[in-house]
């Protein structure tokens, strides 16, 4: 059995949890087993949308203990389930608690793990699985032999596939055991953007905005394109006020979007193996010798204070005539 650890938002299956399901069926189809979505956490709608995507059984742990994120539950949970129905492989999304809570697993099972996968090899009664290293200007291909293998895939970079099943829906019993430290409450600011992991569009802006009052341009392009506003290392360590969740990089986030926009950013190679895989990048920049040009699909060469306000205005057109 596959167990895929999965993510309700707004009462809904997330798309990185969607997406690591869609990854799990040519794993299924390599080792001849079950797909099985596991869902923890507080009762929430949503759990039946992963039959959607080739869950042949779902798995539910509602507990008032396990509604607010616990690091320690959600893995001992995994754990004895994994334990339990003697799973081949336990997979997730490498979102900030697929990264958190999968390591361990793999740990206390003494399985191999590998973090944001990016391409699954199937074969014939094994599979391997692809991910980058040395920030990003390499590859590496892993196989797992007879352990557990416990993998993150990268957010969007896995299609959707739908495979509608009739998923046989099973409660688990909530972990009793005494653990060090239980999460009572969480606070967490209010938004209704999406994290920068799991955006489609991104608007990142570097040393080049001069201060942190001209990302108001970047958040006015990615209103207009509907997405979110990251930032480069330079521009979160220049004291600007802007928070380290807007960080991309090596230090920061990991980002796959659709589109990346850099905006004044001359793409160190920190910065680049954040959002190196994105799928089209727009570099923005004065210095025509940026780096960044290096690995932009379409570059502009010219002053980001004029470019940004004319690609805001250009988008603001296209959605007014309907396009």
């Amino acid at each position: 059995m596959i167990l895929v650890l999965c993510e309700v938002k707004d009462r809904h299956l997330k798309k990185a949890s969607a997406e690591s399901l869609s990854a799990a069926q040519s794993v299924a189809a390599s080792l001849q087993v079950p797909i099985a979505a596991v869902f923890l956490g507080a009762e929430a709608p949503g759990h039946e949308e992963a039959q959607n995507y080739g869950a042949q059984h779902i798995f539910t742990c509602f507990s008032p203990n396990l509604a607010a994120y616990s690091s320690d539950l959600y893995a001992q949970t995994l754990i004895t389930l994994a334990q339990e129905k003697k799973a081949k492989v336990v997979m997730g999304a490498a979102t900030a608690l697929g990264k958190d809570v999968l390591p361990r697993v793999a740990a206390r099972l003494q399985g191999g793990y590998a973090n944001e996968i990016i391409e699954i090899l199937p074969g014939s009664g094994s599979f391997q699985v692809v991910r980058p290293i040395y920030a990003g200007k390499a590859w590496m291909t892993l196989g797992f032999g007879d352990r557990i293998a416990v993998l993150s895939t990268r957010p969007n970079l896995f299609s959707l596939q739908e495979k509608k099943e009739t998923a046989q829906i099973e409660t688990l019993a909530a972990p009793t055991q005494d653990f060090k430290a239980i999460v009572k409450e969480l606070l967490a600011k209010s938004t209704n953007k999406p994290d920068l992991t799991e955006a489609n569009v991104i608007i990142s802006g570097g040393r080049g905005m001069k201060e942190g009052a001209n990302f108001k341009i970047l958040e006015e392009l990615a209103e207009a394109l509907g997405g979110v506003v990251g930032a480069s290392r330079a521009a979160v360590d220049a004291g600007w006020g802007l928070p380290h969740s807007m960080q991309v990089g090596q230090t920061g986030k990991v980002v796959s979007p659709t589109l990346y926009i850099a905006c004044g950013i001359s793409g160190a190679i920190q910065h680049l193996a954040g959002m190196s895989s994105s799928k089209y990048i727009v570099a923005i920049n004065k210095d025509s010798e940026a780096p960044i040009f290096k690995i932009a699909s379409y570059g502009i060469v010219g002053d980001l204070f004029e470019v940004v306000p004319a690609l805001t205005a250009a988008a603001r057109a296209l959605k007014l005539n309907g396009a």
